[in-house]
């Protein structure tokens, strides 16, 4: 089968589109006929050698896919042929995957495989960090940093469904009119204006919740953004820099701080996290919600998938397609 495969940490040339064998499914375990397979910024992160625990060199990356059940392994109650998407412990830019199959859900509707492909990580992160981690209420307000991209995209869905008065920033007019026809309130051009500003005089007192995926001074003037016992969640660092908010300010401020990440987050609170699913799966295939696949590329493109997203010219999820 083709799979991409990185050698060694570096740029985006490193993916590289190689032959290997095709895996076997395990006990438990599915094997997926790869149709679509979504690209996250943790994969770039893990690519650069920045991510914390990820895997070493060679490797395949990949950590969501969408596809077709080809094969089982015992104990399994799915059937070949079955149409789902997973979550996979890597190896997802490939032609063929391997999922457990505890954590399979079949696509919602009629939805396409590329659309499914950027339903797991992105949602499941929106909404539990909204939600089960920061608590969202209907009337809150809260900012959600790079508003145009694919948790941006799901979190201001997600937040403006529940009655949320939604901030959201990105860096051109086109990605801001994208989150504004999602339901954000205030679309932001951080190029161009504070969203600490925007925040203040949008608001009595500032705002109840922000969502940081970028770090670095971001983390810090998130809080600055926040209003008094406000929450901050913080589930990347797109920066490539963690943020490091003062704790003078959390001290004096009653600032809330959540860390979110979705790999731990399952292996220690599954229940937590996967209780989003029923809610997230009905609300996509009744057009509630839905994904916004930004770019499709074909899986020997890979790279060039990797430095569109690096260069900033991503909004919604991108996608391989093998």
């Amino acid at each position: 089968m083709r799979a991409i495969q990185i050698a060694e940490f570096g740029d985006a040339d490193e993916l590289e589109l190689v032959e290997q064998d095709v895996p076997e499914p395990g006990d438990g375990q599915v094997r997926i006929e790869v149709e679509a397979a979504g690209i996250n910024f943790a994969d770039i992160m893990q690519r650069r050698g920045h991510y914390h625990g990820g895997p070493q060199p060679p490797y395949t990356p990949g950590m969501e896919v969408a596809g077709v059940v080809d094969a089982v392994g015992d104990g399994v109650g799915r059937e070949v042929g079955d149409r789902v998407v997973s979550m996979v412990n890597g190896g997802g830019y490939a032609d063929y995957a391997i999922a457990d199959a505890m954590g399979l859900m079949d696509i919602p509707g009629d939805m396409s495989f590329e659309e499914a492909a950027g339903f797991p990580v992105q949602y499941l992160t929106a909404h539990n960090c909204l939600f089960e981690w920061g608590g969202l209420e209907e009337g809150d307000s809260v900012l959600i940093h790079a508003a145009a991209g694919g948790v941006g995209t799901a979190a201001v869905q997600l937040a403006s469904n529940a009655g949320a008065e939604v901030f959201g920033t990105a860096s051109t007019q086109e990605k801001l009119d994208k989150a504004a026809a999602l339901g954000c309130d205030h679309p932001i051009n951080y190029t161009e204006e504070d969203f600490v500003e925007v925040a203040k005089a949008e608001t009595d007192y500032g705002l109840d919740m922000v969502l940081d995926g970028i770090g670095s001074d971001t983390t810090e003037r998130s809080v600055d953004a926040l209003k008094e016992f406000g929450t901050l969640v913080v589930y990347g660092a797109a920066s490539g820099r963690p943020g490091e908010p003062s704790t003078d300010k959390l001290l004096f401020g009653n600032i809330t701080v959540e860390g979110y990440h979705l790999g731990r987050a399952i292996e220690r609170k599954p229940m937590k996290v996967m209780g989003a699913v029923p809610e997230l799966t009905e609300m996509l295939g009744d057009g509630t919600l839905e994904v916004q696949v930004g770019e499709t590329f074909d899986l020997e493109d890979a790279a060039e998938a990797h430095q569109y997203i690096e260069d900033r010219k991503s909004s919604g999820k991108v996608v391989l397609t093998p």
